[in-house]
């Protein structure tokens, strides 16, 4: 089962903080981050949460 983070995220588009939900992927270097949709305008959000 995949992890989810829901939660704030800035999106760059809009220049807002939105509130969605996202699945948390491992990226090369072990950096967990958060990727989701805005609701708003639907472009891709990211959120580094750290290393895993």
């Amino acid at each position: 089962m995949a992890e989810t983070y829901s939660g704030e995220f800035y999106c760059v588009k809009c220049k807002a903080k939105r509130e969605a939900t996202g699945e948390v992927q491992v990226n090369d270097k072990g950096t967990r981050m958060a990727k989701a949709k805005c609701p708003e305008c639907g472009t891709n959000l990211n959120r580094i949460l750290g290393k895993a």
